[in-house]
């Protein structure tokens, strides 16, 4: 599938905004009806070393772990759909999240952004415990070159996605910054969750 990647120069939030309009980053898909049995969790293996790389050490993550909400998952390469909104991982792996890779690699300056469902129709999915998660919990990310990253999470919040916060999401940070981001909320008459779960953390 062809990918457009979008520029990192200053107006890559301009443009991200308008590519997210009326998408909102729809991490998951509507109610379940009558669920088959869920796809097993990946087995990955939460990392054990850490360090704070520079930013030219940054390579494409590959697991992710919250040793608080006992998640744990492999992490696929996520781009844009032909019609310019962010892809999410398929219904049918929904135990397995997946980096935006089009925005930054976590470790590098700026914030990168992670997308999981909270359930499919195939039933729970890894996200779906991320609304419990507490300030200063560690979420841990490890890349392609097994380097292991420690994120510390400085807070979320739940939002329509009819008003998605493009900028908090993906504006410019000064350090290495991490977001999380699943389904939230009531469902429509369409049966989609109406809002998005947001986790903020930062590198360290």
């Amino acid at each position: 599938m062809h990918v457009r990647t979008p520029s990192r120069r200053p107006r890559t939030v301009a443009l991200l905004s308008a590519l997210l309009t009326g998408a909102a980053l729809t991490a998951c898909a509507g109610p379940a009806p009558a669920p088959a049995a869920p796809p097993a969790a990946a087995s990955a293996t939460a990392p054990s070393a850490t360090r704070q790389p520079a930013a030219t050490d940054a390579a494409a993550p590959t697991q992710v772990s919250i040793p608080s909400l006992k998640i744990s998952s492999s992490l696929m390469r996520l781009g844009l759909n032909a019609d310019g909104t962010v892809e999410v991982p398929p219904a049918e792996q929904g135990m397995t999240a997946g980096w935006y890779s089009g925005g930054s690699a976590p470790g590098a300056p700026g914030p990168a952004v992670l997308i999981g469902h909270n359930d499919t129709r195939f039933g729970r999915a890894v996200f779906h415990d991320l609304k419990d998660i507490r300030k200063g919990a560690e979420v841990l990310v490890r890349d392609s070159e097994g380097t292991s990253l420690r994120f510390t999470v400085t807070g979320k919040e739940t939002v329509s996605k009819k008003t998605f916060p493009t900028e908090r999401v993906y504006g410019t940070t000064k350090g290495s910054t991490l977001r999380l981001v699943t389904c939230d909320g009531a469902f429509d008459a369409e049966g989609h969750p109406v809002d998005n779960l947001i986790v903020y953390a930062e590198l360290g």
